[in-house]
């Protein structure tokens, strides 16, 4: 064990760790990432208990299997998947659980390994050629399936979100009515769903892709089973405070009372960011300060892939034994590659004394962070611990936000 957590850069074995402070004081060598389940499985039963219908995890988000299990715990039982990758992941962690393959444009043999072999019937789709292809790789000694779920991805506007996701996917206004009236066709039920693009910051994206709902449906005069309401919903990060979840859960089920669909139509949605971004944060240590540049052990390449390609802003704090007195600044990062494109402009507030040897939390790291991590450059290594202090913002009422940004150890 001690020759283990030398070989890490850990002065000793980490044991009675709770919180950030407590890995700083043993100064590693290498980034630690900290789980805290105690916040992803909250997260999740805020979903399940507070949406007004199903809730599926966006597995894309965090893929982490252990990440799956709490979910799963916390009573999260249908999971969006978007890649046959995905689709084997959640079906060897979590064999009961059903899978809905919400990409909408997938390989032929994806859909029919997801199908025949995994037991997947929820597929999306946004063209008459995936629906003809999700018919074709669904056959069964030549017989068509009868027992499809089909829910007809809309495109609509991005506009209330940070990041967009209305280019890529989504049937357009002339081409709706159509798909709708073939996968009615082709279906056991159907469905329409939309993503209003990732940290969405108001409920008025849901009202407003709604109407668009309610137009399709009019138009094409066909009973729909489920709607789902897709992503979108937002976390805390500094210069991104949301309304409280509850405000779009409010805005969304008015919305879907009104909508003229079946007496038993379902509503889901899929969250992703809003019940993993919690779930961890990550440790480094300042290599270099130059000026209002820090030199951090990880990066562009790591878990801030966001801070440096969109500019994503994160909550960080100082983990020192002392108090800091001077004035905070703020500061831009560079992570431990060779590549000029490791740059993570922020800006990050931190006291203006951080200096090389510091040690630096960065939170809300739970999405997207452990997802997008390469190994670029030799730097690879990852280290985790869970801990069981709160994250530094939170979105679920249980406790205050922790606006300080310096924690001694």
């Amino acid at each position: 064990m001690h020759k283990h957590h030398r070989a890490l850069g850990l002065a000793t074995a980490p044991t009675g760790i709770r919180c950030g402070a407590d890995i700083a004081q043993l100064r590693p060598a290498q980034p630690v990432t900290l789980l805290r389940p105690h916040a992803a499985r909250r997260a999740a039963r805020f979903f399940v208990e507070k949406f007004p219908g199903r809730s599926l995890y966006a597995v894309k988000a965090n893929p982490s299997p252990d990440l799956l299990r709490i979910v799963w715990d916390a009573g999260v039982t249908h999971f969006d998947v978007a890649s046959i990758g995905e689709v084997r992941l959640v079906a060897s962690t979590l064999p009961e659980a059903v899978l809905c393959f919400m990409h909408p444009v997938k390989a032929e043999e994806a859909i029919a390994e997801a199908y025949h072999e995994h037991g997947v019937r929820t597929f999306s789709l946004d063209t008459l050629d995936e629906l003809d292809k999700i018919v074709s790789a669904t056959l069964t000694d030549g017989q068509p399936a009868t027992d499809l779920n089909l829910l007809v991805r809309l495109r609509v506007s991005s506009d209330h979100a940070k990041l967009s996701l209305a280019s890529k996917f989504g049937a357009e206004p002339g081409e709706v009515k159509a798909l709708l009236f073939a996968a009615r066709q082709a279906s056991d039920a159907l469905g329409i769903c939309f993503h209003v693009g990732s940290q969405a910051m108001s409920p008025a994206a849901y009202a407003e892709a709604m109407h668009r709902v309610r137009d399709a449906i009019v138009e094409a005069a066909v009973t729909v089973d489920i709607v789902d309401v897709g992503g979108g919903f937002p976390s805390w990060y500094p210069g991104m405070e949301p309304p409280p979840l509850e405000a779009y859960f409010a805005v969304i089920h008015e919305a879907f009372e009104k909508l003229p669909i079946s007496y038993s139509a379902e509503l889901w949605c899929e969250p992703g960011r809003a019940l993993c971004a919690e779930y961890g944060s990550l440790i480094v240590r300042v290599e270099k300060r130059r000026g209002k540049e820090l030199y951090i052990n990880d990066g562009a390449y790591g878990a801030l892939f966001d801070a440096a390609h969109i500019g994503w802003r994160y909550p960080v704090r100082l983990l020192r034994g002392t108090d800091s007195h001077v004035r905070p600044l703020e500061f831009s990062f560079y992570g431990p590659t060779c590549d000029d494109l490791d740059h993570m402009a922020g800006p990050f507030t931190l006291p203006g004394d951080v200096q090389a040897g510091d040690y630096i939390e960065v939170g809300m790291l739970g999405a997207y962070g452990s997802a997008m991590r390469t190994a670029f450059n030799g730097f690879a290594t990852e280290h985790t611990e869970i801990v069981d202090d709160e994250p530094m913002a939170s979105l679920y009422g249980a406790v205050e936000r922790r606006r300080s940004n310096v924690v001694r150890l």
